[in-house]
């Protein structure tokens, strides 16, 4: 067995993911300070109630949409060598996943509505002991580069992938 060293992996997800990270918080953390803005504006009796959720709700998911995507974007990281593949990933509990390329048994292409949006796309590598490594944000080419480069490579890594 080679002596694999833990460190930080290499690569950077596609800087476009703070705008995609950005957009998916504003969709989680906007609605309520919203509706409690348009109830604060329309229901004269209850204005200075609604208009305290208003700020309460809206002070921290402001705060969410401006801070995680760039927390994200500085810990998100990825790294394929000839041994393994590497994930960090998170922001408030960062993660950090190696998995063997003898292990591999799947390698999926995910893409949602938004990632689409932005150009990018995610890669998650699974094997049949443990949940999928996911790496999330890449530019679209270069996911697509990376699963065609782990499909190949890992028809010729001997293991439990045969």
């Amino acid at each position: 067995m080679s002596d694999l060293r833990l460190r930080p992996p290499r690569n950077r997800v596609a800087c476009r993911s703070i705008g995609w990270w950005s957009a998916q918080a504003a969709v989680f953390a906007l609605p309520l300070p919203l509706t409690f803005a348009i109830l604060w504006a329309s229901i004269p009796p209850t204005r200075e109630l609604f208009m305290w959720l208003t700020l309460i709700s809206l002070v921290p998911g402001l705060l969410y949409v401006a801070v995680m995507p760039y927390w994200r974007y500085r810990v998100h990281r990825w790294e394929v060598t000839g041994e393994a593949v590497y994930a960090a990933s998170g922001w408030l509990w960062q993660q950090w996943r190696v998995v063997p390329l003898s292990r591999v048994q799947t390698v999926d292409t995910l893409r949602g509505p938004l990632q689409q949006l932005f150009g990018l796309s995610g890669v998650s590598v699974t094997t049949a002991s443990s949940s999928a490594v996911r790496i999330n944000g890449l530019d679209r080419e270069i996911g697509d580069e990376l699963v065609a480069y782990l499909t190949s490579r890992t028809h010729v890594v001997p293991g439990d992938n045969a």
